[in-house]
């Protein structure tokens, strides 16, 4: 894949965005394209943004469930950025007309206090980089068309990230143990979802050991402040204009999000 053929695909996602209607995968229209040069696509639009203003507020890291990588017919984790304008406070509406078809995913964010990058990033390095935990929602959405996506389709839409929902909540890592933190999830009073943090590789802290190495392998790194998703405890759930979806912890307090028809958007 050259730089042309790395440009159209970005326009495309782009494009899809900006229009909010879904395209078919790239991997059917534009032939198939490796995880780098996924990853590549992936960060000419974030190059693109960053230029219009936007700002890097941390990663997140998706497909880390066996749900969820059953859920869309993946065998591996993936990672995306997250920015300032996808960031929505807990109590005012998101508008809905904002997305194209989204989903709702269960998480423990993690906050650094300092800054991580691999090589050689292992659970001590990534424990003592946590500064405090809070629940989270992430919500995922795809500029392909009916989520058919290939993991080399959903890198390069920056992995399918859309926004994020942080609770009020706040915890040290040291007085909660992630990989036994349950949570349920509800949308609209009815239970969706259910899990614990060991769904997440195990423990949500080893994403973020694969997080810096990887990103480390690619000359990058995480900073201090920023915010890491690392993946779904249930299968994503959908979404609806008018829908109220609500995670609950186990020690750590719930968070959720309303999705309004208002046709105004704006993050927080």
């Amino acid at each position: 894949m050259d730089d042309s053929e790395r440009t159209k695909a970005a326009d495309a996602l782009m494009t899809a965005s900006a229009d909010r209607v879904a395209i078919a995968p790239l991997t059917e229209t534009l032939g198939g394209f490796d995880i780098d040069e996924a990853y590549e696509i992936q960060l000419v639009q974030i190059a693109r943004r960053v230029r219009a203003g936007a700002k890097i507020k941390g990663h997140k890291v998706g497909l880390t469930s066996a749900a969820m990588q059953a859920q869309f017919g993946v065998d591996q984790p993936d990672f995306g950025h997250l920015l300032d304008d996808m960031f929505f406070a807990e109590h005012e509406a998101v508008p809905f007309a904002r997305f194209l078809q989204p989903r709702v995913e269960p998480e423990i964010a993690l906050v650094l206090r300092s800054d991580l990058a691999g090589p050689g990033v292992n659970m001590a390095d990534a424990a003592s980089a946590v500064s405090f935990v809070v629940p989270a929602l992430e919500l995922i959405d795809s500029r392909i068309r009916d989520w058919r996506i290939t993991i080399s389709d959903t890198i390069a839409d920056n992995a399918s990230s859309a926004g994020v929902v942080l609770g009020s909540r706040i915890r040290r890592l040291e007085d909660c143990d992630l990989r036994l933190t349950g949570v349920t999830l509800h949308r609209n009073g009815e239970l969706v979802g259910t899990g614990a943090g060991g769904a997440v590789m195990g423990n949500p802290l080893a994403a973020l050991v694969w997080l810096a190495n990887v990103l480390g392998a690619r000359g990058s790194g995480l900073r201090a402040g920023q915010v890491v998703l690392p993946g779904s405890m249930t299968a994503s759930v959908p979404a609806s204009a008018g829908d109220t979806l609500c995670a609950t912890y186990a020690g750590l307090g719930s968070v959720s999000v309303h999705f309004s028809a208002a046709a105004a958007e704006g993050g927080a």
